[in-house]
């Protein structure tokens, strides 16, 4: 079974970003985690949905290519 839950570093790794861009993410409201006694956890689907976003996002800039 595929983890759930991914810790900073698995998150950081799995986005290909440093453990600092991920908590920038997180405390910018771009990703959203959970805390389970204390410890910080990513829920794989909340990369997913990020990574989505991105392309959307992306998409709909001005000057985008199609």
């Amino acid at each position: 079974m595929d983890k759930l839950l991914l810790t900073p570093r698995e998150a950081a790794g799995a986005l290909s970003v440093s453990r600092s861009k991920l908590y920038q993410l997180l405390a910018g409201g771009e990703l959203r985690s959970v805390r389970i006694d204390g410890c910080r956890r990513v829920a794989a689907s909340e990369l997913r949905r990020y990574v989505e976003h991105l392309g959307v996002e992306q998409a709909a800039a001005p000057g985008a290519a199609a």
